[in-house]
C-alpha cells in the first residue's frame, strides 16, 4: 500500500472524519485522486465509503443534504456553498440499455467498488493514513499517458456506452492515448452510443471538443466518434485536391480544431467556434465532384454543410444559440471576405463585429488546416487585412440605424408622414451613408431625406 500523500482541502477531511469516528471507512475516489497526481487542482472531491445511506444521512443530519442519488447509495453534504457527493461501496448489476445498471448492491469492502469503475486511472482512492489504494495500474498508466478500461474494456463498454465517449474526453482533455484493447473494443462498441440520450452525448463531445488536446483525439479516434455522429464517417479518406489540400477531409477537419485560437472570445464564443470547427466540412462528402482537371471539388458545401451541422445540432438537443451561431458560421466560412469599406461595413451590419471576430477566427483555423502553400498564404493574409479594417471601421464608422446622426422622430418633425416611409427613409440613409454618397451630418442627412 503506497503512503504518499495527497493535499485534502478541510471540508473534505472533516467528512472523512466524520465517516472514519463512527466506524466506517472512507476514502477520496476518482477523479480528483487522478488530477491530484497530475499536479492539477480537482473541481470536485468524491467520498466512497462502507457507510449506507440512512446512515449517512444520521451522520451529517445538521448539514444541507441532496439525497437525489441515495437510490445508487449516494448522499450529497453541502458545505459553505459547495455539494460534496459521498457513495457507499456497491457492485453494479446487469445492464440492459447500455447505460443503467438495473440494480445496484451495497458491499462492505473497497477494492470490489473499484472493479466496477471505467479507467485504471479514475480506479484510484486515497485516505490519509492509508495511502494510495492503487489495484489495477492506474498510476502506472498515468505516468505512460494510457487511457485503459478497469478489466475487460467490452465488459466495460456494454454496461455503460457512454464511456466510449468519456475515453476521448479524457484522451482530449489529458493528451493521452487509448490502450490498443480498449480502442478495439470502444470502436467495435461504438453503435451502442445510439442508446444513450442525446443530451449526455451533447455533452461529452462538448467536453471533448473544448479540451487542449481535442484535435489529435478527432484525428486519431474519428471511426469511433462516428458511434455517435454518424456523419463524421463518410469524411475520414476523403480526399482532397493537393493544390489547396495536405489531409483528407476529417483530418482537415481535426486540425482545424488544433488550429483554432480561442484568445478573446468568450464562453459561449468559444464553444460556438469549437463545434463549427469540428463540423465545418461535414458536407464535403455529399458535395464532392471530380472535375476534368481529375481534382476534387465540393461545390455547395458551405450551404449544405449548415443544415447538416443544424440536424447533427438539433438531433444532440444542441443550446439554441450554439445552433444558430455554428450554422451561421459554416454557412460563409469559405466564402471570399468583403474587399473595401463599404462591403464591410454592409457586412458588419448584416453579421455585427463578434460574429465577424468569430468568422475570421474560424477562417484562420480552416486555413492553418490547409496545405502550406502561396495560394493558401494569400488568402489568409486577406483575412488578416479584412479583420484589421472590419475592426477599425467597427469602432469609428456608422454602419447601423441606431449609429445615425437622425432617427425617425427628426424625419417627422422635418415634415416626413409618419408611417412605413420613415423606416425605409432611415435604411435609404444608411446606405447612403456605408457607401460614402452623403456624410453621417444630422443636417446633411435631412437634406439628403428630403431630397
Amino acid at each position: 500500500m503506497n503512503r504518499d500523500s495527497i493535499y485534502l482541502p478541510r471540508d473534505v477531511i472533516g467528512l472523512l472524519q466524520t465517516l472514519q469516528s463512527a466506524g466506517h471507512t472512507a476514502y477520496v475516489v476518482g477523479g480528483c485522486v487522478r488530477d491530484s497526481l497530475l499536479g492539477r487542482t480537482p473541481g470536485d472531491w468524491d467520498i466512497c465509503t462502507s457507510a449506507r445511506p440512512e446512515e449517512m444521512r444520521r451522520l451529517f443530519a445538521d448539514h444541507q443534504l441532496i439525497l437525489t442519488g441515495e437510490k445508487h447509495g449516494t448522499v450529497a453534504v453541502v458545505l459553505h456553498g459547495k455539494p460534496y457527493e459521498m457513495t457507499t461501496y456497491r457492485l453494479d448489476g446487469n445492464y440492459h440499455d447500455h447505460r443503467h445498471p438495473d440494480a445496484v448492491q451495497f458491499v462492505d469492502d473497497l477494492p470490489r467498488d473499484l472493479a466496477r469503475r471505467d479507467f485504471t486511472i479514475n480506479a484510484m482512492a486515497y485516505a490519509p493514513g492509508r495511502g494510495i489504494i492503487d489495484l489495477y495500474g492506474g498510476r502506472d498508466d498515468l505516468a505512460a499517458g494510457m487511457i485503459r478500461c478497469v478489466g475487460d474494456p467490452a465488459q466495460r463498454f456494454a454496461e455503460d456506452a457512454l464511456r466510449i465517449l468519456r475515453a476521448l474526453r479524457f484522451s482530449a482533455r489529458l493528451g493521452f492515448a487509448l490502450d490498443e484493447a480498449t480502442a478495439a473494443a470502444a470502436l467495435q462498441a461504438r453503435d451502442t452510443l445510439q442508446s444513450v440520450s442525446a443530451e449526455r452525448i451533447y455533452t461529452e463531445i462538448d467536453g471533448l471538443l473544448g479540451a487542449p488536446n481535442a484535435g489529435p483525439t478527432l484525428a486519431k479516434y474519428g471511426e469511433i466518434l462516428a458511434g455517435a455522429v454518424p456523419e463524421v464517417q463518410a469524411c475520414i479518406c476523403c480526399t482532397q485536391p493537393g493544390r489547396w489540400h495536405c489531409y483528407d477531409v476529417w483530418q482537415h477537419s481535426a486540425v482545424a480544431v488544433e488550429k483554432l485560437d480561442l484568445r478573446g472570445q468568450d464562453t459561449r464564443g468559444a464553444r460556438v467556434l469549437c463545434w463549427a470547427a469540428f463540423l465545418h466540412d461535414i458536407a464535403k462528402p455529399q458535395c464532392r465532384s471530380v472535375g476534368a482537371d481529375g481534382a476534387a471539388h465540393f461545390k455547395g458545401h458551405n450551404q449544405r454543410g449548415a443544415v447538416m451541422a443544424r440536424t447533427i445540432l438539433r438531433r444532440l438537443k444542441a443550446p439554441g444559440y450554439l445552433i444558430e451561431g455554428t450554422t451561421g458560421l459554416i454557412a460563409i466560412h469559405d466564402a471570399p471576405v468583403p474587399a473595401g469599406d463599404t462591403a464591410i461595413l454592409k457586412s458588419l451590419n448584416r453579421y455585427g463585429a463578434v460574429f465577424l471576430h468569430r468568422l475570421c477566427a474560424l477562417k484562420y483555423a480552416d486555413l492553418d488546416a490547409h496545405a502550406d502553400t502561396p495560394e493558401v498564404k494569400a488568402r489568409r493574409n486577406e483575412v488578416a487585412a479584412f479583420e484589421a479594417r472590419m475592426t477599425e471601421l467597427s469602432k469609428t464608422a456608422c454602419y447601423t440605424m441606431r449609429q445615425l446622426a437622425v432617427n425617425g422622430g427628426d424625419l417627422m418633425e422635418a415634415g416626413l408622414p409618419a408611417g412605413p416611409a420613415v423606416g425605409a427613409t432611415l435604411q435609404r440613409l444608411l446606405t447612403a451613408v456605408m457607401e460614402g454618397r452623403v456624410l453621417n451630418e444630422r443636417a446633411a442627412l435631412l437634406e439628403f431625406a428630403l431630397s
